[in-house]
């Protein structure tokens, strides 16, 4: 190995914590949805098919992504502590319940027109379709989010 490429690969290393953006993502409701803070607990309970209703009365229907993509497992190591087989196995015991959408983009859109759904989207493909809830009185941009991360 050359010098040169010796010094560009060791600045590569050196970098690339730098170079990764943590992923932030978003907890997003129908817009005519009047809830706007989830404890971590009620996400958990609704993204676990155990509150089935929102406080109106709507029946809760969550939207999620492929459990195999990195933004799920990101939540669910962060919130149920659970592999992808496993996330699988559940969707498939609550198909009533749970959908699972191919991209952010198919949640918002699915969200947005479904009365009573709730999906989890990467902070950077929210549109003005949907409502983004607080989680434990915190935004996705504030310090302390739970679903931030990698």
């Amino acid at each position: 190995m050359r010098g040169w490429q010796r010094l560009l690969v060791l600045w590569s290393v050196a970098m690339a914590p730098y170079c990764v953006q943590a992923k932030q993502l978003a907890v997003v409701t129908e817009t005519t949805n009047t809830t706007t803070n989830l404890t971590t607990a009620d996400l958990v309970k609704m993204f676990t098919a155990h509150t089935r209703t929102w406080p109106d009365g709507k029946p809760v229907i969550v939207v999620v992504r492929d459990p195999s993509s990195s933004d799920m497992q990101m939540v669910l190591r962060k919130l149920f502590n659970m592999t992808p087989g496993q996330a699988r196995e559940f969707i498939q015991a609550h198909k009533a319940a749970v959908m699972v959408a191919d991209s952010d983009d198919a949640v918002i859109h699915f969200v947005a027109a479904t009365r009573g759904a709730v999906g989890v989207v990467d902070l950077y493909s929210l549109t003005k379709d949907v409502h983004v809830l607080k989680v434990d009185g915190k935004l996705p941009v504030e310090q302390g989010y739970l679903l931030k991360g990698n």
